[in-house]
């Protein structure tokens, strides 16, 4: 054999060697991140929105971002394009159809679920503790969702609009009578009440109603 055939040969086997550890962090990351968003979406979002046509958006867009910023990551501009292409995505909302806060924080997250997974990075140590980091940060995040989505610490309060008719309540002194009156009516327990626009034609006010959920 020649020193060009072994030379040959010897590049040709570092390609194939970082062809398949590229596959392998691939492999892992995707996992991870597919996993993670698996729970927040099923095991979080669901049980307290019943939103499951969200799910196809929520995954897309995660896949998205996990795909392009780990390609990006192969190349010396991955880091600054990637939260470029974060912030960008971060900031969509579709023109079909309105999403609400909750709706719109979810999203947020599986972008950040998906650039956590494909571009964290510690510097001198195995690819095994990389995926441990990786798992570790996610599952913060879950915790820290899942917590405040269940109201550990704190009731989580409510808001809802209501066209009320006895415009008597809405003067000064009468708050208890009409907190008493709500809270009979809605099954409720109403904490306060925002008075918006009155409608004397018809009788009716628009009350902003915030309450504890349960």
């Amino acid at each position: 054999m020649t020193t060009l055939q072994a030379g040959i040969e010897t590049v040709a086997g570092s390609d194939h060697y970082e062809f398949l550890k590229t596959l392998y962090k691939l492999g892992w990351r995707l996992f991870l991140d597919f996993i993670t968003v698996l729970v927040l979406l099923r095991f979080i979002y669901y049980p307290k929105y019943k939103h499951n046509d969200l799910f196809f958006t929520f995954f897309i867009f995660n896949l998205i971002i996990f795909f392009i910023c780990f390609l990006l990551n192969r190349i010396e501009m991955s880091l600054g394009a990637a939260f470029g292409l974060f912030a960008v995505f971060s900031m969509l909302r579709y023109r079909t159809e309105d999403l609400s806060i909750k709706d719109m924080t979810y999203l947020f997250l599986v972008i950040a679920i998906g650039l956590i997974s494909a571009v964290t990075k510690l510097k001198n140590t195995p690819d095994v503790y990389e995926f441990l980091f990786i798992a570790a940060t996610n599952t913060m995040l879950l915790l820290v969702t899942y917590i405040f989505e269940k109201n550990v610490f704190f009731k989580r309060e409510g808001v809802m609009m209501v066209n009320y008719e006895k415009l008597d309540l809405i003067l000064p002194g009468k708050d208890q009578e009409l907190l008493q009156d709500l809270k009979q009516r809605l099954g409720i327990s109403v904490k306060r009440v925002k008075t918006g626009k009155i409608d004397f034609v018809k009788s009716q006010v628009q009350l902003k109603v915030y309450f504890d959920e349960v």
